[in-house]
């Protein structure tokens, strides 16, 4: 083989050797640059919380440790389904009809931020639908409920989450965690899925209660219908100055 051959071979050598590395470094770059929320399904670890952004007051105090009951406890009712700790979450198994569990601190009456995690396990109903003070009454935040689509709040002017004007309808799927917040202010009632809002509710001229089912869910409780749930990351947030003054201003510009 001539000096020339031997040149020309090295040099394409050298061409392929350059083609493959690019590929290689290609390639990592692209692996480096997938987001960590596409290797599955993490619900809100991967998203924004509604609210959260916008937050300006004390920080949150975590109601659940997420290794023992502490600081929660099961109502007194007939059919109350089995409720223990498991891999950081707070799980209810189904009972005759409702599982509840409920805070045994003392919330605030209006003016706070809660939020939670909640995943349907099993079944077709809601899984963690949350009761919360109004003011001197209480209402409940119904998440996937009358055959495991409708959000909203029961109850309002005597209307349940199936009837009154803060109702609408989404798919839940089992086994995925779901960022649940909910905003009570002196002007409204607000509540975010996933970053997104579900419920605006003024306060004023309307009356909240509770449909009788939830009623041992009082004052803080979340509870699940004929089916088995899980919630974790429970945290209660008392609202600045600042920011309820900024819902009001926010309520009268709207009028």
């Amino acid at each position: 083989m001539s000096v020339k051959s031997i040149a020309r071979c090295k040099s394409r050598r050298w061409r392929l050797l350059g083609i493959v590395l690019g590929l290689v470094l290609a390639v990592g770059a692209g692996i480096a640059a997938v987001p960590r929320g596409l290797a599955g399904e993490k619900g809100p670890a991967a998203k924004q919380d509604g609210p959260a952004a916008k937050q300006d007051g004390p920080a949150a105090k975590d109601l659940f440790d997420g290794k023992t009951l502490a600081g929660w406890q099961a109502p007194k009712m007939v059919g109350q389904g089995k409720i223990y700790v498991k891999d950081g979450a707070l799980v209810m198994e189904p009972g005759e009809l409702m599982t509840a569990v409920v805070w045994t601190g003392k919330p605030p009456r209006t003016n706070y931020e809660l939020s939670l995690d909640g995943m349907r396990l099993e079944g077709s109903d809601f899984f963690c639908t949350t009761t919360f003070p109004v003011g001197e009454s209480f209402c409940s935040l119904v998440v996937g409920g009358w055959g495991g689509t409708v959000v909203g709040l029961s109850s309002v002017d005597h209307y349940d989450a199936s009837e009154n004007s803060t109702s609408s309808s989404r798919e839940f799927k089992d086994k995925t965690w779901y960022r649940v917040s909910i905003r009570v202010s002196d002007a409204r009632i607000d509540a975010w899925i996933d970053g997104k809002q579900v419920v605006r509710q003024e306060r004023k001229d309307h009356k909240f209660d509770l449909r009788m089912e939830c009623d041992p869910c009082r004052p803080l409780g979340i509870c699940t219908w004929n089916t088995k749930g899980a919630v974790k990351n429970i945290r209660l947030r008392e609202l600045s100055a600042k920011e309820v003054a900024a819902v009001a201003k926010e309520k009268s510009e709207t009028e």
